[in-house]
């Protein structure tokens, strides 16, 4: 694979981040694929499979710290057996965020250094706005500009409604609609897909993410399902995630579906998404109001003409208790973490102590 680091989205700004790993003599890569803790990364070497060193595994305090699809990385390559070692992470422009699956409460970063993320929402059984509305303050909170593309509008008897539906929840949001089995709505995505810029295609399960990205490319790159009997509803395909480049130098990265995306530290996403509720909260008459019965209350006043539906007020204190709730459990996680990182030191202390000199 040829290599230019501008073709993978490398500028001075990022070169300057990477100086003091320069002076160690390790090397810039990008990670396009991770499976299991080790990592396709692309470099001036070539393709080479990565894994993180002792140290940096042992400075981890969370998969966080570990590389990510999208990520900078500096390494050392040992050209030999087509391997290379990682000894650092370059700060992250920007990130996509969930809490990991399990019953740990950590952070697991979807996709790193996105410019772009495309929100693939189908035009089927699976339409939500609820689901839309959930992805979105994501998005806002990873740094990257979202944009919603209604896919499979083929299946859909009225487009044009749905797409004002989305844009009645999606302020100022880009909104197209496409069907990549049509091939139509396709050419307005080319404003967004420049040589070197980063996308990141996010969606439930079988959205037609992987079909859009064959279609962008204009080969099968990536495998595909079909549409389930009864439900219409895509298979799901997509079981790592991983970064292409498009023949016109666009990069893009598809992802797994992920019907049960829970929240994680989005709340300046979450005042963003959900703009038009926290501004008309700001305009009742009493700055604690807690929009029941208080006199002056615009959220209520809002809710009672069809300013604001129930069902998108509902969603939003709905995120917004998620989000309270799992930084509960994350602070206590943090202080159990702590509690016994001083139990291990002070049982070391006390056998440094009682060994016989």
């Amino acid at each position: 694979m040829e290599w230019k680091p501008e073709w993978w989205g490398w500028d001075d700004a990022l070169e300057a981040e990477f100086a003091p790993y320069r002076e160690h003599g390790y090397e810039p890569g990008r990670v396009t694929l991770e499976h299991k803790r080790l990592y396709r990364i692309v470099t001036a070497a070539g393709e080479l499979l990565g894994e993180v060193s002792g140290k940096l595994m042992h400075q981890a305090a969370g998969r966080a710290d570990y590389p990510a699809v999208g990520d900078w990385v500096a390494l050392q390559p040992r050209l030999s057996d087509g391997r290379a070692i990682i000894h650092g992470l370059v700060p992250r422009r920007s990130k996509f965020s969930r809490r990991a699956a399990g019953p740990a409460v950590e952070e697991q970063i979807v996709a790193a250094n996105v410019d772009t993320v495309f929100l693939v929402h189908a035009l089927n059984q699976d339409y939500n706005l609820r689901r839309l509305e959930r992805y979105l303050t994501l998005a806002y909170e990873s740094g990257a500009s979202p944009v919603i593309l209604l896919s499979k509008a083929d299946l859909c008897e009225d487009v044009e409604a749905r797409t004002a539906e989305v844009e009645s929840i999606a302020l100022g949001v880009p909104v197209h609609a496409v069907s990549t089995l049509l091939g139509e709505g396709l050419d307005p995505l080319a404003a967004y897909l420049h040589p070197g810029k980063t996308v990141a295609l996010l969606g439930s399960s079988g959205a037609g993410k992987s079909t859009l990205v064959n279609r962008l490319y204009g080969s099968e790159v990536l495998r595909t399902g079909g549409i389930r009997e009864g439900d219409d509803r895509g298979r799901h395909t997509t079981t790592h995630r991983e970064l292409i480049r498009l023949p016109e130098g666009a990069l893009l990265i598809d992802t797994p579906g992920m019907r049960e995306l829970q929240m994680w530290d989005a709340d300046a996403g979450l005042g963003t998404a959900f703009g038009d509720v926290e501004e008309l909260a700001q305009a009742c008459r009493f700055g604690d109001c807690g929009h029941g019965s208080e006199p002056g209350c615009a959220v209520r006043a809002a809710l009672e003409d069809g300013t604001l539906t129930a069902a998108r007020y509902q969603n939003y204190l709905k995120l917004q208790k998620e989000l309270a709730f799992e930084a509960r459990k994350a602070d206590s996680s943090l202080a159990r973490a702590e509690k016994d990182r001083w139990k291990k030191i002070h049982s070391g202390l006390k056998n440094q102590i009682k060994r016989p000199r």
